[in-house]
């Protein structure tokens, strides 16, 4: 992705995730921003936004974080909020196994504590080491943490799957976690 479509991925993620009111907006209670009042309030702000770009940020991104409606008249985040909103998933068993990136300098943390959402709705979980890799080197050199999600799941914690394929849960108990 170039360096346009990646700004305006995480201007998207700032606004559709954590802080609408930045550019003056406020997202429905399923997440959910009109595209028009979107487009409007990034280009009053400052930001140029054209619905081509927008088009070009939800299709080509890699992780597809960004969903658009049915209608094409809304935009959304799949996942990742720290504003509260209803995604509408449905509960569903994971696999045996998930996996989780971070680096180093969390595992005294993560040890004690278990993975915690801090301030989003839901602790993130992918399904391959592979992509557990990604996530962890954003911020260094990654860690992966094996999620015993099957254990977690018959011990009555909850699961759900965004339509990306991320993995969502509440919080992961130390308990259930394995380190490299």
């Amino acid at each position: 992705m170039d360096r346009e479509l990646i700004s305006t991925s995480k201007f998207l993620s700032l606004v559709l995730r954590h802080q609408p009111a930045t550019i003056g907006i406020s997202l429905d209670d399923e997440g959910w921003a009109e595209i028009d009042v979107l487009l409007a309030a990034a280009n009053r702000s400052g930001r140029t936004l054209t619905r081509p770009l927008l088009e070009r940020v939800v299709h080509e991104n890699d992780k597809q974080r960004f969903a658009i409606s049915s209608d094409g008249k809304r935009i959304r985040a799949r996942q990742g909020h720290s504003v509260e909103v209803d995604l509408g998933l449905q509960s569903v068993q994971p696999p045996e196994l998930l996996y989780h990136g971070t680096v180093a300098k969390f595992l005294d943390s993560i040890r004690a504590s278990g993975l915690v959402r801090g301030s989003r709705q839901y602790v993130h979980l992918s399904p391959d080491v592979e992509t557990a890799r990604k996530v962890g080197q954003r911020r260094g050199r990654p860690v992966i943490l094996i999620v015993e999600s099957g254990r977690m799941w018959r011990d009555g914690r909850t699961f759900y799957q965004a339509e990306n394929g991320v993995w969502l849960t509440e919080s992961v108990p130390a308990e259930y976690l394995r380190f490299e």
